[in-house]
Formats: structure tokens, C-alpha cells, sequence
């Protein structure tokens, strides 16, 4: 089905720009060939923070350090680390709602934003905890009442909930952040119908994995309709791999490379070390492939062989720059405003996109554009706020 390109679902950043973002290797998976796993590419502090200043030095506007119980590096360790040696790039911290007691959460996220000066974004994850299984009403109570207790931390003089889960009252001296008018941007995703009604009611950007043209149209309309129940407009970003060549013919040619030593057995156990891997959206991404051609495309452009490797985003882009960069023009149009992209090897994927279409995509901060970074020093505990 082609969609009309103009026919826009409403979104908070009327801006029509994107916050264009790269992925970090904090939980593995770096490699010349997927199914492989790739000791030059570890999942250590030099690699990693390799890719990030990278990225930061070719002009990405944010990027993702994603979370999981798996040989690699903490989010939240590891944007402590990196933060003072940057001084452009958002970070995009994941964090699993339950791992960390919310008020110490609200606290590392305030140190963490403070050192940034604001550059900082939250993707809130609801998923079961390591080591557990989890009914999805006690997942999702908890993650509410996280999402709570963070923004009452950044918006209220006290800490009140009386959850099912967590039952606080605290002063928010400790955990006040840099950023104003809400604190940071929390970023949320997942297709059931529960994680659907958590980022309409409380988040601020929901997050997509790659679909069919339709379904991510359809995807969009349900959750802006759902914002709008409750006086609310959200954002939309798109997390998705991306292969680009000078021609279309090289970046297939580079797809058939990059499955070359794939072997199943160990392809299906790299997938599933990751607590999502049996999650409603990694099972979306294995019909997607189902339906895809021999080639494994799924429609022209999107590729789906990676999701046989790694759980969570399973396709990617493939393509020559006008191809790629038309696509994300469509998605643009209907409303998307923020991109997480990455390819393998992640340093030399950061490195081509950059060169072949960076600059050609209009480029926005979002906590910019969401008025949450204030143009002074704000006050709080941390900087000149009176102490108690």
C-alpha cells in the first residue's frame, strides 16, 4: 500500500527535522558477520567508547547505550564515564524499570544529567528482571509507578506514591535535575496494547522497530489517537539498522557478505541471551522475515536477515544514499522525528552513513527542541540552590 506522504500523523515536534542517532555496543553483538561472535570487537570500555566519541566527532545528535544482563558494560556506569569527554552528543540511557530502586535511580539520572549539562535522554525498558519470569501486569505496575516516581522527582517538591509496588514519601532535594519543564525525555517502546497505553499516558517519544510501510502508518495513528485521550502529544522515533553503498548493488552485495559465516545453531543462541528475547515485538520481527522474499526483503529497501542473529530491531535499510535517504524522508513526512540507527561492523557502519547522508538530513536536539535545556545554569541542590 502506498501511503500518502503528505498525510502526517500529529506529533509534539511540529520541527520537521530529526534527531538522527547512532548505537553504542554496551551488550555485545559487534561483528564483521552476523551469527559470528567477534573477539576484535568486544564489548569493553575502549571499543565502546570508541564508537561514541565517533560518533560525536561526525555530528549524531544522540546515541543509544542500551541495557541487558549480558557480558558488556552498564549504562548507566558507562555514561557516567564517557559524559565529562564529551561535549556535544546526547546520551540515550537505557534503564530496566525494578533493577534499581527508583529514588536511586532518580538520583544517578540527576548526577548523571547535571554532569551533562542536560544532554541526556532516558529509554525506559519494561521487561522481566534477570534471572525471573514475570507475570506482564506486575511488569507494568512497576514500570508505571518508576515512570512516576521519576517524574515526580523532576516536577514536585515530594516523592508521593502509594503503588501497589513502592509506596514513597521523599523530599526531591536528592534527585532535582539540570533539565527543566519535565526533566528528561523518557523514550518508550513495545507493540502490546499495555505498552502502548504506558508511553501514550506517560512518555514522550515511542520508539519503533522496523515494519511494512503500513504498519508503522498504523502503529502511529493508534498511539497519537491514545495521546490524545489523555491531552497529550508524543513523538515518534524509528530504531533500525541501515546498509549504504555508493550503489544498490553494493550495499545487497554487503548484505550476502555480512550472512556469510552465519551458522543457525549459534545465530539462535546469540538471540536469545538478551531478557527480550521472547517479547511480543522480537516475535513481530520473525514474522516479518517469514514474509520476506528469498533475499529476505520484506518490501524494497528493508531487510530482515538480521533479527536471525539479535534480538530487538531485526531489519535494516539497504541501499544507495537517495534510496536511504528517500526512505527517511518518508518516514519524516508521517511524523517520525528521531532515528536510532547502526550497522556492523558499528564503527565502519557509523563512519558510511555519516559520509553518504548526515548531511543531508535536517538535524534537531530533542531536548533542545523540547525547551527542556535551559539556557542558563538552572538552580538545584547541585548548582547554586540554597541547601537545606
Amino acid at each position: 500500500m502506498k501511503l500518502n506522504r503528505f498525510d502526517e500523523v500529529p506529533v509534539r515536534t511540529k520541527m520537521r527535522a530529526a534527531e538522527v542517532s547512532w548505537f553504542c555496543d554496551l551488550c555485545g553483538g559487534d561483528t564483521a558477520y552476523l551469527g559470528t561472535i567477534d573477539g576484535e570487537r568486544r564489548s569493553n570500555f575502549e571499543n565502546c567508547s570508541n564508537i561514541l566519541f565517533e560518533a560525536e566527532r561526525l555530528g549524531y545528535q544522540n546515541i543509544l547505550l542500551p541495557t541487558s544482563y549480558i557480558v558488556g558494560q552498564d549504562a548507566l556506569a558507562f555514561a557516567a564515564a564517557v559524559a565529562p569527554r564529551t561535549s556535544r552528543i546526547n546520551l540515550l540511557v537505557a534503564t530496566r524499570c525494578g533493577e534499581v530502586h527508583p529514588p536511586m535511580l532518580a538520583r544517578a539520572i540527576s548526577t548523571l544529567d547535571h554532569i551533562l549539562e542536560g544532554r541526556l535522554t532516558i529509554n525506559i525498558i519494561n521487561s522481566d528482571l534477570p534471572g525471573y519470569k514475570e507475570e506482564g501486569k506486575l511488569r507494568y505496575a512497576r514500570c508505571v509507578e518508576v515512570i512516576e516516581i521519576l517524574k515526580q522527582s523532576w516536577t514536585s517538591d515530594r516523592i508521593k506514591v502509594d503503588g501497589e509496588i513502592y509506596k514513597l514519601d521523599l523530599p526531591t532535594d536528592p534527585v532535582q535535575p539540570y533539565q527543566q519543564n519535565g526533566g528528561p525525555l523518557l523514550y518508550f517502546g513495545g507493540i502490546s496494547d499495555e505498552a502502548r497505553e504506558v508511553c501514550a499516558k506517560h512518555c514522550d517519544v515511542f520508539l519503533m522497530w522496523p515494519e511494512r510501510e503500513e504498519s508503522i502508518y498504523a502503529t502511529m495513528k493508534d498511539l497519537s489517537a491514545r495521546a490524545a485521550r489523555y491531552g497529550r502529544t508524543i513523538d515518534f522515533g524509528l530504531r533500525i539498522h541501515v546498509i549504504v553503498r555508493e550503489t544498490e548493488e553494493e550495499a545487497r552485495a554487503y548484505t550476502t557478505k555480512l550472512m556469510s559465516k552465519f551458522d543457525a545453531a549459534q545465530g539462535l543462541k546469540l538471540k536469545n541471551r538478551t531478557q527480550d528475547a521472547q517479547s511480543v515485538g522480537v516475535l513481530r520481527q520473525n514474522e516479518l522475515r517469514v514474509q520476506a522474499d528469498e533475499d529476505g526483503f520484506v518490501e524494497p529497501l528493508l531487510w530482515t536477515e538480521i533479527g536471525k542473529a539479535r534480538s530487538g530491531c531485526g531489519g535494516a535499510l539497504v541501499g544507495n544514499p537517495d534510496q536511504i535517504l528517500e526512505k527517511i524522508n518518508w518516514y519524516m513526512d508521517i511524523g517520525v522525528r528521531s532515528f536510532i540507527f547502526s550497522g556492523y561492523p558499528l564503527l565502519d557502519e557509523c563512519r558510511l552513513f555519516a559520509k553518504y547522508l548526515l548531511p543531508r538530513i535536517p538535524q534537531m536536539s530533542m531536548p533542545m527542541i523540547q525547551n527542556r535545556i535551559p539556557k542558563e545554569t538552572p538552580v538545584t541542590p547541585l548548582t547554586t540552590g540554597i541547601l537545606k
